[in-house]
């Protein structure tokens, strides 16, 4: 019996090692860049959605930091081939946030090429966008960034535009429009933001819950608010009068997240109510990966405190990616936290995210 014991605390301190050794090479550099051009080019061969379009905004984001890593010229040149094939101009509407989230690939490119014409058509578009009244319908659309997942999409293009023409108007434009939705949406107590107007208890105590009587965050919206958060400090010099202003924020929701993470290292969909919503969100996960790695990296987060959340969440998104590179568990796009998503469930952000992480995640002094 005695020996029998043994055996089987051995046959699980090598399992165990294992499954160590398995997590650790999950964070060998040359891991990471591998994962990283496999699930870029898994999605640019699975197109979805008009290229402009903000959920392409998001894989654009990630695919660019993607290129930054790898140096990949498939990379770089599928990015090209897509500004070029679109003439490089915003989407549809001038006045919406998620039009112009495609732009802040743009510039990146620009950055590199110097053709004028690949940033023009943003200076225009945000002309009208700065000078001109939303076209509200009069309910929850009130203000510019009405939604919380507008800030990712328009605050980072702003301050990378107004940064590299040196026109210092659209920093402080974006510091009004960031303000306002903070204002309307962002719960001092919770220390998250609400998606919109629809979730917001009123002052008299009403408007929806969970099922478990809390109120409703997801995760996805307040993942994208972080990973704005990141691009607009990435952005922003060190002396900008604004700028205290958006690390506290970054450090208070920080804070919160990490709090809300869950055992196998990712965020559900619905952050206070994780038992409505079994299923891990990979693309709320991705973005909080992302940003709490890059606070790290920028010495505005803890290590100590923060280091073990980012590891198992990237360890967590790993276990989502399948064998051809496809990034599931990815709620589907939608104004609430929805049930109906799997390992089978994909989109463009939910790549778009683990880009970030990744790119985030190989500069760790582990």
């Amino acid at each position: 019996m005695k020996r029998n014991l043994t055996l089987l605390c051995l046959s699980a301190f090598i399992l165990t090692a294992n499954a160590q050794d398995i997590n650790d090479n999950l964070f060998d550099k040359r891991y990471i860049k591998t994962i990283m051009i496999k699930t870029a080019n898994w999605q640019l061969h699975h197109p979805k959605h008009e290229p402009r379009d903000w959920t392409n905004g998001a894989f654009y984001a990630g695919l660019y930091a993607a290129w930054e890593t790898t140096k990949a010229d498939g990379i770089y040149q599928a990015m090209m081939d897509m500004g070029n094939s679109v003439g490089w101009t915003p989407y549809r509407r001038w006045y919406h946030a998620d039009d112009i989230v495609i732009s802040q690939m743009y510039l990146d490119m620009y950055r590199h090429e110097k053709r004028a014409e690949m940033i023009q058509p943003t200076l225009d578009t945000l002309k009208l966008y700065t000078s001109r009244p939303y076209p509200t319908q009069g309910k929850i659309d009130l203000i510019k960034y009405w939604w919380c997942d507008a800030l990712f999409m328009a605050p980072p293009t702003l301050v990378k535009f107004g940064v590299e023409t040196g026109d210092r108007s659209l920093l402080e434009i974006n510091d009004t429009y960031f303000k306002e939705c903070y204002d309307l949406l962002y719960n001092k107590e919770e220390h998250l933001f609400a998606r919109d107007l629809n979730y917001v208890i009123g002052p008299d105590g009403t408007g929806r819950l969970e099922a478990n009587g809390q109120k409703i965050f997801w995760s996805r919206g307040n993942g994208w608010v972080m990973g704005g958060l990141v691009r607009i400090l990435q952005e922003l010099p060190k002396n900008y009068p604004a700028r205290p202003f958006y690390e506290g924020l970054f450090k208070e929701i920080s804070s919160r997240i990490i709090t809300l993470q869950q055992e196998d290292g990712l965020w559900r969909a619905s952050l206070l109510d994780p038992a409505s919503y079994p299923g891990g969100e990979v693309s709320g996960s991705g973005f909080f990966c992302y940003a709490l790695a890059w606070g790290i990296n920028n010495r505005l987060l803890d290590e100590k405190s923060y280091l073990p959340a980012v590891k198992k969440a990237w360890i967590a998104l790993n276990r989502c990616v399948n064998e051809e590179g496809r990034v599931g568990w990815v709620q589907p796009i939608g104004a609430d936290p929805r049930k109906n998503f799997d390992e089978n469930s994909w989109e463009v952000y939910g790549t778009g995210a683990f880009l970030l992480a990744g790119s985030e995640v190989i500069k760790l002094n582990r």
